[in-house]
């Protein structure tokens, strides 16, 4: 077994959420969240917002942690055991630009529903719910773009 770590971000602005569409040679289609691999010596959230940057071109202010997910995947050196730490984040535009060297060939905002039923992944849906429901809880209380909570 192969054990590996990611962080990433739900990444908000006015509301919509930035997602990902990857592409890899037609096996792999989906929409995703930005994530990536902790690099040696990194903090959980300098990767969220260093992979979000690399991914999206979209430099994203952390505004809290919401969890993580764990899933598992087969390669040929066997099976990798994956924990991806997740943090609520939020951008200054709707500018995004996908990295084509990751096989990212769309990004974009989208409202929460549409969001929702596009990503891929069940394990992101429930991170995108959490995330979307701090966001919600921040914004009633009139502490969304105010401060950062780590």
């Amino acid at each position: 077994m192969i054990e590996a770590t990611s962080c990433g971000g739900v990444v908000i602005f006015r509301g919509k959420i930035l997602l990902l569409y990857k592409n890899y040679k037609s096996r792999y289609e989906g929409w995703v969240l930005p994530k990536g691999t902790v690099e040696a010596g990194e903090e959980y959230k300098e990767t969220a917002a260093r992979e979000v940057l690399e991914e999206t071109g979209v430099k994203a202010g952390i505004i809290k942690y919401v969890g993580k997910s764990r899933y598992s995947f087969t390669v040929p050196e066997g099976v990798v055991e994956k924990e991806v730490h997740w943090y609520l984040m939020m951008a200054d535009s709707y500018y995004s630009k996908p990295q084509r060297e990751e096989y990212f060939v769309d990004s974009g905002y989208y409202k929460y529903h549409e969001a929702y039923h596009l990503l891929k992944f069940p394990n992101e849906k429930q991170i995108l719910e959490r995330a979307y429901n701090e966001y919600l809880e921040l914004k009633k209380s009139n502490l969304w773009g105010n401060h950062k909570y780590f």
